[in-house]
């Protein structure tokens, strides 16, 4: 009877199934219950972040939530919030509300049909990446992980083209070779140990020594199962040429579930499974920046030769999500707070650049970069919204890219990791070089033919539910960064979640 009426146990669920739930349902539809489609969608949008934001306030006051379910004998399905999981919840649930606004203007204009099947596997997509973030065991972890590759496909494969169906088969062969990584690293850590449930501060560390032998090629093999969602060089090739799929997909994948699925992670491993201390004690710590450093440089590097607008954004994300991982991997709390902050800062402004490219391929039919030549005068909130974030992206201040990337320098400087300097020096050089000359080419380039004409647009450069979502996302990378020092911002919650993590001493 309990349980009936206990909150603490029913709200991770209902995070979880209020996107799941709307899913199953819009399966059912006809593709002209469009009212209805819409209806779900966004019912279950605005209730999921009603749940999560009573979550957030009582993980705030210091109340813990967890539903346990009993499967199979020694495993349970838990989920549970903490400050971690709950930052990642709530990126989710409020991009997952913007992209579905983008998605219902987006296909409104493509003319798609199988919507019903498209935006119910969208909203399957959502509920798995709130499962992964509250997952309470890798049990849970790896059900909802799995789950989102077997949901994302589906979308990548959409237009059904010969070139769709290409990048679906790279895209399956890449996740499902790493989640199978992932659940031998799993099994043989669960053999050595048994099972365990996360836990704020790892719960490695207790083990002897007998134990210890182990548990560095057992990590070494969740890094590389989850590094190829992460997009860790060399295991991101999936993610360029999944670039094909429509443009909310392509923000989905970029900015709010798969590759940030798989930076969390490995965030979450190090944090919970782990602990940081032991991270370091093993030297597991310095090969995690290491192969983030690296991936930074040689994406940025590619995005450079890349005309594709699309693809020089994928490159772009393979670049800044290693981000996350490389303020984590340092072992300190300032670059802690700027790997993790990054989730946010990277999600909005990478969702506003997709949503952009969206806007002009749709509008415009344009898709490379060599065409872009006067966009800025007929498109100029979109390329106003596009400036905002590459901006925000190469580390201008006061936009959340400058915030995040003076959490990781200081940081560095703080933990002795001086050549992270150079490398952030680098990386930001390298944004301004694949970045720059898009805006100057939208704003001051010839266009090369007489721009089509959108009746539907009315009076605007193309449609509202397609420029709202976009300007909104372009307003919230502003508000982060100027407001960094709020306590409201993402980087006060952080710092709740590092104050955990690095107790004060």
């Amino acid at each position: 009877m309990r349980a009936l009426v206990d909150t603490t146990f029913w709200l991770p669920l209902a995070v979880v199934a209020s996107s799941m739930l709307p899913g199953i349902f819009i399966f059912a539809l006809r593709e002209e219950q469009w009212r209805v489609r819409t209806l779900l969608n966004l019912a279950g949008a605005f209730l999921k972040l009603a749940f999560i934001a009573v979550m957030l306030f009582g993980v705030y006051v210091g109340v813990e939530y967890e539903t346990r379910i009993p499967l199979v004998p020694g495993f349970d399905l838990v989920l549970a919030g903490s400050a971690l999981s709950m930052f990642f919840v709530a990126l989710s649930g409020v991009l997952w509300l913007i992209t579905t606004i983008y998605a219902i203007g987006y296909l409104d204009i493509e003319g798609s049909w199988h919507r019903s099947r498209f935006f119910g596997f969208f909203s399957i997509c959502v509920s798995a990446t709130t499962g992964i973030a509250l997952a309470g065991n890798f049990f849970t972890f790896i059900i909802f992980y799995e789950l989102l590759t077997l949901a994302t496909y589906p979308l990548v494969v959409h237009d059904g083209t010969p070139e769709a169906m290409r990048a679906g088969k790279i895209y399956l062969a890449y996740t499902l070779t790493g989640g199978a990584l992932l659940m031998v690293a799993v099994v043989w850590l669960h053999g050595a140990v048994g099972p365990f449930d996360f836990q704020e501060g790892g719960v490695l560390s207790a083990f002897d020594e007998e134990h210890r032998h182990r548990f560095v090629p057992i990590f070494a093999l969740i890094f590389v199962g989850l590094g190829v969602k992460a997009a860790i060089v060399p295991l991101h090739s999936w993610l360029p040429a999944s670039m094909v799929a429509p443009a909310p997909v392509s923000a989905l994948l970029h900015a709010v579930a798969v590759v940030k699925a798989g930076a969390y992670g490995i965030v979450r491993v190090m944090y919970d499974v782990f602990g940081i201390h032991y991270i370091a004690e093993l030297g597991i710590g310095r090969w995690v920046a290491v192969a983030a450093s690296v991936t930074i440089i040689y994406a940025s590097l590619k995005a450079l030769a890349q005309d594709s607008l699309k693809r020089r954004l994928a490159f772009s994300t393979v670049s800044q999500v290693s981000y996350i991982l490389l303020g984590v991997a340092m072992i300190g709390p300032v670059a802690a707070v700027g790997g993790i902050v990054h989730l946010v800062h990277q999600g909005l402004m990478k969702i506003t650049l997709f949503f952009c490219a969206g806007n002009i391929a749709e509008t415009l039919g344009l898709r490379r970069i060599s065409q872009l030549g006067g966009v800025g005068a007929r498109m100029p909130w979109t390329m106003a919204a596009f400036t905002v974030a590459s901006l925000a992206m190469i580390g201008v201040p006061p936009l959340a890219g400058f915030v995040s990337k003076w959490y990781l320098g200081m940081g560095a400087v703080q933990v002795g990791y001086y050549w992270v300097i150079a490398v952030l020096m680098a990386s930001s050089a390298l944004n301004a070089a694949y970045f720059l000359p898009i805006v100057y080419r939208a704003y001051y380039g010839a266009p090369e033919r007489p721009w089509p004409r959108d009746e539907r647009a009315g009076v605007l450069e193309t449609r509202a539910s397609l420029l709202g979502p976009t300007l909104a996302t372009a307003g919230l990378v502003i508000v982060v960064g100027v407001m960094a020092a709020s306590p409201y911002s993402p980087v006060a919650w952080v710092e709740i979640v590092i104050a955990r993590i690095y107790p004060p001493a």
